[in-house]
């Protein structure tokens, strides 16, 4: 591996872990105090519908940086594997690192937007709940893939 890639390879990972940290920070620590206003303001004085609208103002705004994230990874995976650099584990990573980010930013948001605009009954609608709880399952193994990611990159790079 020459120094340059070294120097790609290297803002590669810091990029991918910091889109990670933010994916769990988003997920874990936002949505806690987002969902719990109650706790911190002292009374209700936000609707849960309200809370839901912040809270999906958060992840459109990280929808941002995964969409980069998609761009980065095809870019630096293309690259190592028209250079044969690639393994089965790497490559199965990648996928569901692209497929995954891209449902997240293209599928559920734009359609919990979608419903959330439609007004408060619809986000108490079967329909909402169940694309809600896909696009939660689909940030996890978002998540996992992303990680599985950086570990093998890193792996590599070690060497």
């Amino acid at each position: 591996m020459n120094k340059n890639f070294k120097m790609v390879t290297m803002a590669y990972l810091i990029f991918t872990s910091a889109v990670l940290g933010m994916m769990l920070y988003a997920g874990i620590v936002v949505t806690a105090v987002t969902f719990h206003t109650e706790a911190w303001l002292g009374a209700d004085l936000l609707t849960r519908f309200q809370e839901g609208q912040i809270m999906t103002e958060n992840f459109l705004r990280l929808s941002y940086v995964v969409n980069v994230l998609i761009v980065v990874v095809v870019l630096y995976e293309g690259y190592k594997f028209k250079k044969f650099e690639r393994d089965t584990v790497t490559q199965v990573a990648t996928f569901f690192v692209l497929a995954t980010a891209l449902l997240f930013s293209q599928y559920y948001l734009p359609d919990i937007i979608t419903m959330q605009q439609q007004g408060e009954a619809m986000t108490k609608s079967v329909a909402f709940l169940n694309t809600h709880k896909g696009s939660e399952i689909n940030s996890k193994i978002l998540a996992l893939s992303l990680l599985v990611l950086i570990v093998q990159n890193m792996r590599k790079a070690c060497k």
